[in-house]
């Protein structure tokens, strides 16, 4: 399995999808439901390989689920399959898978950890500094006035075409 996906991220290759498919959970009806069709009834279930290039599209793209293209699907078929998915840990299932293949294709260094951060405080920062620069030409903070508006315009309302 050297090559999982194509150019196009969002385009599933024939063995990422063999590895990915067994993954996907399969569809359950909620038993506290009740339907009016017996199961297999209606629209047939839209496929999983498409639904799937779909979730990684906006996934890659970053782009809003209503604004997948259309040859993916219906947008709320996809979301509502991701949510799904989500749910039953088939994001985090097909991860791990991921990382079995990569451990097994180029080795990973478990015992060797290092994480990047810093939770300390600013060292120059704090009451020398002064206040913060968007607010360094208010003079105090005011009050608003009590009864709402305190001014009115000088003349009525008028339209444009009327005149004075």
């Amino acid at each position: 399995m050297e090559v999982l996906m194509f150019r196009k991220s969002w385009v599933l290759s024939d063995a990422f999808w063999a590895q990915a498919q067994p993954l996907i959970p399969p569809p359950q009806r909620d038993p506290e439901k009740t339907y009016t069709r017996q199961a297999g009834g209606g629209r047939k279930r839209a496929d999983d390989r498409l639904i799937l290039a779909g979730i990684f599209y906006v996934l890659r793209t970053g782009c809003q689920w209503q604004a997948v293209p259309r040859n993916f699907g219906s947008p709320a078929t996809i979301h509502r399959r991701f949510l799904e998915w989500a749910e039953h840990g088939f994001f985090e299932a097909l991860w791990r898978a991921g990382l079995t293949v990569y451990e097994e294709l180029h080795g990973l260094r478990w015992e060797w950890q290092a994480i990047d951060g810093a939770m300390t405080k600013a060292p120059l920062g704090g009451e020398a500094t002064g206040p913060n620069p968007t607010d360094r030409g208010k003079k105090r903070r005011q009050a608003p006035p009590l009864g709402g508006r305190v001014w009115a315009p000088v003349s009525p309302r008028r339209h444009r075409r009327q005149r004075a």
